[in-house]
């Protein structure tokens, strides 16, 4: 749901977009066009092999199949927002001395990796989307140790309608994946429905 739901506003944003991975060819067909905009479906290494930015939206237990079809990711900036959960979505498989993201970093050690949009339900996205004209916009942390991957991934971020708060590198998503877990307990067990966002403020001189 992340994926699509990213991908449609991407698109909308005016970017090209490749939809890809999913078990089935016509749910991807479907993305696309209801994307519109400069939208299409293709398989993992034709979206990786054009684009200037993959994002990574699947769930843990697929990350080595869908990097393997990807092919060669060298240079390439990856923004993640899986989640380094179990089978059955109860508890990270990766936390406290490592985080998913610093994990996948390792896995393609010469792409430029940033951890971002997993600290809010996709439910939300496209009200915030919508609203993005409003001037207080909801945040939005990321993170990671690349300068022109962290580039890339703000610019992602303000088209989809949030403010980008950069959290630092990318070993500060052992602190942003368990925060993604409480936003999503709030969001799935709180009162008023999973279409939840946040925003930090500062106050003071």
């Amino acid at each position: 749901m992340m994926g699509g739901k990213l991908g449609t506003i991407i698109a909308r944003a005016g970017h090209e977009v490749v939809f890809s991975y999913a078990r089935s060819e016509q749910k991807l067909k479907r993305l696309a066009r209801d994307a519109k905009g400069k939208a299409r479906h293709g398989t993992p290494r034709e979206a990786a092999q054009e684009a200037d930015a993959l994002l990574l939206a699947v769930h843990w237990s697929r990350i080595d199949d869908v990097l393997n079809q990807a092919g060669d990711l060298s240079r390439k900036v990856v923004v993640t927002c899986s989640l380094p959960m179990n089978d059955d979505n109860s508890e990270l498989v990766v936390a406290h001395k490592l985080s998913g993201a610093e994990e996948l970093a390792k896995k393609i050690p010469k792409a430029r990796v940033v951890s971002a949009f997993n600290t809010v339900p996709s439910e939300a996205l496209f009200a915030v989307y919508e609203a993005r004209r409003k001037a207080r916009r909801p945040s939005l942390v990321y993170c990671g140790d690349d300068r022109r991957g962290k580039e890339v991934a703000v610019e992602l971020i303000r088209d989809a309608g949030f403010h980008p708060l950069d959290a630092g590198p990318l070993r500060i998503a052992r602190y942003t994946e368990p925060f993604a877990l409480l936003v999503g307990q709030l969001a799935y067990e709180g009162e008023g429905g999973p279409e939840l966002a946040y925003r930090f403020e500062r106050f003071g001189k």
